[in-house]
């Protein structure tokens, strides 16, 4: 039984491969709402395998099985290239520009899933942890200008290897009830947004601005809280 729960949690994990390519499919036809539904779906198993591994022991029950590296080929998937292939393909940009950024998307990104440095002590992310799939959700809902689509691209791509802490929405501990209701709440309102189709209300525009500007900046604050304190 143990081993039977173990391989139960690998396979929960390896779901995600299936999802991935069932968002892929979508990008292919432009059909931006399944194709979010899909990284949703990956992005839920990426947040109870976790947690399940962990209380599986699944280290232990089959120690020649590496569930972490399946675990970062399947994120780096839906993380990372699916919203590579989105940003090439839905629009948000000229053409002229949205390959170039896809390519930066799954290059950088790519590079950081090889940076032994990305936890902190505090099990945050030194860096922006490459969350492309929520980065290019939120472009997707909010349609900003093509210059303004390109700044964000930009910057969190140089932000990915720069000294500036982001929150890890489960494992930090300080202020990690507030966190966790903000995850939560972007969630919902992510939730409502692909049920109106990417064009939601003002009301969910502005619970989804405001907890994403939250999960952005919230590392970097508790980050300069303690440099202070050390100080």
């Amino acid at each position: 039984m143990p081993k039977t729960k173990t391989w139960a949690v690998h396979l929960l994990t390896a779901s995600g491969a299936g999802f991935a390519l069932l968002a892929a499919l979508a990008v292919m036809r432009s059909a931006w709402v399944e194709t979010f539904v899909w990284l949703g779906a990956a992005l839920f198993v990426d947040g109870v395998d976790g947690p399940l591994a962990r209380n599986v022991r699944v280290g232990e029950r089959v120690p020649w099985f590496d569930g972490a590296i399946l675990d970062m080929v399947i994120d780096y998937t839906t993380y990372v290239f699916i919203p590579a292939m989105i940003l090439a393909h839905a629009g948000l940009m000229p053409q002229a520009l949205a390959t170039p950024a896809a390519i930066l998307v799954a290059v950088i990104g790519a590079l950081y899933f090889a940076d032994t440095r990305m936890k902190t002590r505090e099990y945050g992310f030194r860096g922006f942890p490459a969350v492309w799939n929520m980065v290019v959700f939120v472009l997707m809902v909010f349609a900003p200008p093509p210059a303004v689509s390109v700044v964000v691209i930009v910057a969190l791509a140089l932000l990915t290897f720069a000294p500036v802490e982001f929150v890890h929405p489960v494992r930090v501990q300080r202020l990690r009830p507030l966190t966790l209701l903000m995850t939560l709440g972007w969630a919902i309102f992510s939730l409502l947004a692909v049920i109106a189709e990417l064009r939601p209300n003002q009301l969910v525009l502005a619970g989804l601005g405001l907890t994403t500007i939250y999960l952005t900046f919230v590392g970097a604050a508790l980050q300069a809280t303690r440099l202070r304190l050390k100080h």
